[in-house]
């Protein structure tokens, strides 16, 4: 019976190093932890619960003080609906590019990832372009940082989602160029998976601003 036994435990023990190691192969070479999500993973959805409580405190902010208007302008006069819903659109068409960019990845479809990446960031370049020229025009119209308990909870809000799309950006550009000279680290989907996260996480926060501060009435 020894000499049974003793191969099948050898087999046995073979078997699962090669599963694990298959399984780290899968991950680029990246610890997975217990939850089954690389470190780099896990490390990503903790950053982005952290963001989940700032941005939280800055929506309860402007909520609070949206109503203290000062001797500044009312919303609805300072307000250009439709042409927030135009970026707003152009920044959620971002979030579809950015998908494509990731089965790009997932595929090795090399030439299709430098595409959508270079879109997903034009679209997002789009959307900070438009946050400033809005930004120039309400200050023509009188509402600035200072005017108003009001103008200062909504430029802080507003501007300090359009500085994460900004780094969104950057953070695109950079795997782009990172991919091109092949110093990615790692598994290259996973890379692209991760910023795609921080992405959709930036999109999502918008649709939750652009519903409280434009489309809900103070």
């Amino acid at each position: 019976m020894a000499d049974v036994t003793l191969p099948l435990a050898d087999v046995g023990h073979d078997a699962h190093d090669t599963h694990v190691a298959d399984h780290s192969a899968d991950h680029g070479g990246a610890h997975a932890t217990s939850l089954g999500l690389s470190n780099n993973k896990l490390g990503m959805w903790l950053f982005l619960g952290s963001e989940c409580l700032l941005f939280g405190g800055l929506i309860s902010v402007y909520m609070l003080y949206r109503g203290r208007l000062g001797n500044g302008p009312t919303p609805e006069q300072v307000y250009n609906v439709p042409f927030t819903s135009v970026s707003s659109f152009v920044l959620l068409m971002s979030s579809l590019t950015m998908v494509l960019a990731v089965t790009a990845a997932a595929r090795k479809d090399l030439k299709a990832l430098d595409t959508w990446l270079a879109v997903t960031a034009l679209l997002g370049a789009t959307f900070v372009g438009g946050q400033v020229f809005e930004f120039t025009e309400f200050y023509k119209h009188g509402l600035g940082f200072t005017t108003s308990l009001f103008g200062s909870s909504f430029y802080t809000l507003t501007g300090f989602h359009g500085v994460h799309v900004t780094v969104g950006i950057i953070m695109l550009m950079a795997v782009r160029r990172m991919i091109k000279k092949e110093r990615v680290p790692g598994d290259k989907a996973e890379v692209v998976e991760i910023v795609g996260l921080y992405w959709h996480f930036v999109d999502i926060i918008w649709i939750v601003i652009f519903t409280l501060v434009y489309l809900i009435p103070a």
